[in-house]
């Protein structure tokens, strides 16, 4: 198993040096992911990606074996001849893997189906240093990790856990050449390709901000709704308030993705509908400049009102208009 991974690290994350990572103010760090579903002895998925912090900027075509780099700096400094070996690398990655881990099933008491995750890379923080980390995990949860030129069992792996890390650990030479890898190449490639795509990651885009109401909760209450979409980078800040005061109670949704890289969320709030008054959605985000998006909850009920209002004036008008015309013809004789 480590001989496989251990091409497939070096050839990705070969690249060369650059300085230029002050301007990330967030942690962020670059992680290949390797996830392999086992649902009989027969049948394996494997799914293999890489990402910088949130954003996905490699895949795999399993159809063409082939990697799919989805920015145009994704490839960093990569030459033809290092893609195309890693190319090779992960095919015999996707083939090799699933026999060694049938093997392993019975002895390591992986029951199927099961799900094999395996997350390697390192992790930039401002102001530290950059941190590599190793892992690998059955059923979601983690199970072993690789720390000072070995691997240690994970304080929730039991038995198992310490079967795998005594099998791992017979391999000294491949454990030194990970650490070289991790520690030393891995913080090379991440500079190398956050300064490459700066211009992408670091890019401002202003977020756009309406309300609403949602199901209704309950007799007598009212689930208003905060809408924000539209912002890059993703770090933002969205409560709901009243006077300076947070009100307790704010639910946020988990922050999903828009096509276009920008992102998207809600905040909901459940109120007694007889205690709306004063309440306002406020936004903080970078890229309004400290000019916070303050929404208020009178504002949206009047525009409610002046909505419905100008819909309803036209109609008004249309059917006295339609009644007075029909009034004119009853009273029409022929000639």
């Amino acid at each position: 198993m480590l001989f496989l991974q251990i091409p497939l690290l070096a050839v990705l994350l070969a690249a060369g040096d650059t300085e230029d990572a002050t301007a990330f103010q967030e942690e962020i760090g670059f992680k290949i992911t390797h996830s392999l579903s086992f649902y009989n002895r027969s049948w394996v998925k494997i799914q293999n990606s890489a990402w910088l912090g949130d954003l996905q900027t490699h895949g795999w075509d399993t159809n063409s074996g082939r990697i799919i780099f989805l920015r145009p700096w994704s490839k960093g400094n990569l030459s033809k001849k290092e893609i195309k070996e890693l190319e090779e690398f992960l095919r015999a990655f996707s083939i090799e893997m699933p026999h060694k881990l049938h093997r392993h099933a019975s002895e390591w008491k992986f029951k199927y189906p099961f799900e094999i995750q395996i997350t390697k890379g390192c992790e930039l923080h401002p102001g530290g240093p950059i941190v590599a980390f190793y892992r690998f995990a059955y059923q979601g949860s983690e199970v072993m990790h690789f720390q000072n030129n070995s691997w240690l069992p994970s304080p929730k792996g039991g038995t198992t856990a310490q079967d795998m890390c005594r099998v791992f650990n017979q391999h000294l030479f491949i454990n030194n050449v990970v650490h070289r890898i991790l520690s030393d190449t891995c913080p090379r490639f991440l500079l190398s390709i956050l300064d490459a795509g700066k211009a992408d990651l670091q890019r401002q885009v202003k977020p756009e901000a309406w309300l609403s109401t949602g199901p209704n909760p309950g007799p007598g209450h009212q689930m208003l709704v905060c809408h924000v979409s539209g912002f890059h980078p993703k770090p933002i800040w969205v409560k709901w308030m009243r006077g300076e005061q947070v009100q307790q109670g704010t639910q946020q949704s988990g922050i999903l993705p828009n096509a276009d890289g920008t992102w998207y969320l809600q905040v909901f709030l459940e109120v007694e509908a007889t205690e709306t008054s004063g309440l306002y959605c406020r936004v903080r985000h970078s890229s309004l400049g400290g000019q916070d998006i303050l929404l208020y909850l009178e504002h949206h009920h009047n525009s409610m009102g002046l909505i419905i209002l100008a819909v309803m004036v036209p109609l008004v008008l249309l059917t006295a208009l339609t009644f007075w015309l029909r009034k004119r013809w009853s009273h029409c004789e022929p000639p």
